[in-house]
């Protein structure tokens, strides 16, 4: 019996997100504004197959494929739209299931910190980190989500809604987690737009 985990459909990858997957990404690059798609499953071996049937219905590009013992995940990417989407539909046929047998996502921990202090600016930036750094003074956004699919939603919608800038986005294992800096301004919309985010995927 193979899980829908995750399953979230983004229409437009933004330019931060769009770049920093390409520093983690181990298959075809994205660039800004493809359409994505993200898929995890358990057991994570299942998605070896799920990937081979999205590979094979249409011409979307493997972007990434993380295959641990309890969760599989993959993402799957091109310019357009509906190819992403014939390749989902391929996929959600294959297990017999719909969109919405996809777990609901829930919102672990969210928190807002102001004007960041230099020691622990320097310590966020020193970190295994793959996206921009956070400035001293600063104010820095937390989310973490179960599954950890949802949080590259949850960053792609932040972004469209605010100038802040990413700092690290983890979308594989139990949790995923992201962390956005910028004006206080600019990162309570922003962390207003992925809590949001999160919740329209819910109620989905």
């Amino acid at each position: 019996m193979i899980e829908l985990r995750t399953y979230v459909f983004i229409d437009s990858l933004q330019p931060q997100l769009a770049e920093y997957l390409g520093t983690v990404s181990q298959g075809f690059l994205p660039v800004p504004g493809d359409a994505c798609l993200w898929i995890e499953v358990a057991p994570g071996m299942a998605v070896h197959r799920l990937t081979d049937i999205a590979l094979k219905a249409t011409r979307v590009h493997l972007g990434q494929q993380v295959v641990e013992r309890a969760f599989g995940s993959m993402v799957i990417h091109h310019r357009d739209q509906s190819d992403v989407m014939d390749a989902g539909r391929a996929v959600l046929n294959a297990l017999d299931t719909t969109e919405g047998a996809r777990k609901t996502c829930r919102i672990a921990w969210k928190e807002t910190i102001r004007s960041i202090t230099p020691d622990h600016a320097v310590l966020i930036n020193r970190q295994d980190r793959r996206g921009s750094m956070i400035l001293p003074g600063q104010s820095m956004f937390f989310l973490e989500t179960e599954p950890a699919g949802y949080v590259v939603y949850a960053a792609n919608e932040a972004e469209k809604a605010s100038n802040v800038t990413l700092i690290d986005v983890r979308a594989v294992g139990a949790f995923g987690r992201l962390t956005l800096a910028g004006r206080e301004a600019d990162i309570d919309a922003a962390g207003k737009a992925a809590v949001a985010a999160i919740h329209n995927l819910s109620r989905g």
